[in-house]
């Protein structure tokens, strides 16, 4: 039995059989192309959120259906008891050709990215013989939804369900490096930091403030995580986005871009700390699989020849001049934020991110909403400077509407 065409029946099963973790829209899409998504009904939508900055390459893009279809003809899974070739290749791609990275662990995403993250700072320090194990993270931060993550996490309302945490813990003001260096002692293993926390808003890390990081976790000897799972494969106009800021973290961690929305997670470390891992001390089932690492490595070629990663930095600085300029023309609205194509747009309090999040789906517009007064745009990083713009075009219509309507 099919249901792909009955919104009904789609949405009678979902609520049924499927746990109800999500609140979604009153919308069902069956096919992609490019920057745009169809539901049931044949409607097209401009994805401006494009999976949550995962479909980095659009949807349905040739070489990557191709890539993806000739894989799984030939072989899906084989288990990491064996050597893989495409996953060799995608460990060189992101070591050698494209980070400051010397190793690699592969995961199916970006909560497993940081898991892995975590233990392999503590592992490091264990395998010295070294008791040291706290994380410091940044309040407002978003590291994942498992139990570790959640505990890494700066936002009590994702773990106060699930209490009690994981010890080893501790949350200091984003952008303060005072209030972080206050909270470091001889028990730190790792500082844990989203350069653009994205959940909480998109707020980038202030310059001075990170290079003042790499500086304290040279000095004291500390290994500086960067959550690069919304930020990495280019989103930002660079590769990573450590790159806008002159300095080079000791373990990252990627997922959702990567491989254009096949599941994957990867975190990358430096030679020296990838010690932290000894044979049997970390693994996945599926993390590295043929089909995933064939993706990964398909979008990579695809962002290389097809130069995303500019695009993505040309795009976002032409949207982010129509934003503030829009910012400089409606006072509803209290702040943009963002870099390359990763942006948030803050409304004062008589604009909900929900109501606008429903103004634009009804035409035709996808963004999500986050907390009570931001919603944050990331499409794909093929989108043109022509759809980008129509975005703009059609935020700036709501907006004169409202205006009209509060006078």
């Amino acid at each position: 039995m099919s249901i792909e065409s009955d919104l009904y029946l789609i949405k009678d099963f979902d609520k049924k059989y499927c746990m109800q973790v999500f609140s979604p829209l009153d919308v069902a899409f069956v096919k992609g192309k490019g920057c745009y998504l169809y539901d049931t009904e044949g409607k097209k939508y401009l994805d401006m959120i494009g999976g949550i900055a995962v479909n980095s390459v659009g949807h349905g893009h040739p070489k990557l259906v191709k890539a993806i279809s000739e894989q799984a003809k030939n072989l899906i899974h084989c288990s990491n008891y064996y050597l893989i070739p495409s996953r060799s290749e995608l460990a060189y791609n992101l070591c050698k050709k494209a980070s400051f990275a010397d190793k690699v662990f592969f995961s199916n995403s970006g909560a497993e990215a940081n898991e892995a993250a975590i233990k392999l700072a503590r592992g490091y320090f264990y395998y010295k013989g070294m008791d040291r194990y706290e994380i410091i993270t940044a309040k407002m931060s978003f590291h994942g939804r498992t139990m570790g993550t959640i505990s890494a996490t700066g936002q009590p309302r994702f773990s106060k369900p699930f209490e009690p945490v994981v010890p080893g813990f501790k949350y200091v003001e984003f952008n303060d490096i005072e209030d972080l260096a206050n909270a470091v002692t001889d028990k730190t293993a790792a500082i844990m930091l989203e350069l653009i926390q994205g959940e909480s808003g998109v707020h980038p890390a202030a310059p001075d403030y990170i290079v003042a990081v790499r500086k304290l976790c040279n000095e004291r000897g500390i290994l500086f995580i960067d959550d690069e799972i919304q930020t990495g494969m280019g989103r930002t106009g660079k590769n990573f986005c450590y790159e806008h800021y002159g300095v080079y973290p000791d373990i990252m961690t990627l997922a959702k871009g990567l491989a254009g929305g096949v599941p994957i997670g990867a975190t990358l470390c430096s030679d020296e700390v990838a010690s932290g891992f000894h044979v049997g001390d970390h693994g996945s089932t599926f993390g590295g699989n043929p089909l995933a690492t064939t993706a990964a490595n398909t979008v990579i070629e695809i962002m290389d020849q097809e130069q995303l990663t500019a695009n993505a930095g040309l795009v976002g600085d032409e949207l982010m001049d129509k934003l503030q300029a829009l910012k400089a023309k409606f006072p509803m609205i209290h702040q943009v934020r963002g870099r390359g194509l990763l942006i948030g747009i803050e409304f004062n309090p008589m604009i909900s991110a929900a109501m606008m999040k429903d103004v634009l789906f009804e035409r035709g517009f996808l963004v999500s909403a986050i907390g009570a007064s931001t919603i944050r745009i990331a499409p794909p990083l093929i989108i043109t400077k022509k759809e980008a713009l129509s975005f703009a075009n059609e935020l700036e219509k709501i907006l004169k509407s409202q205006a009209k309507n509060m006078r």
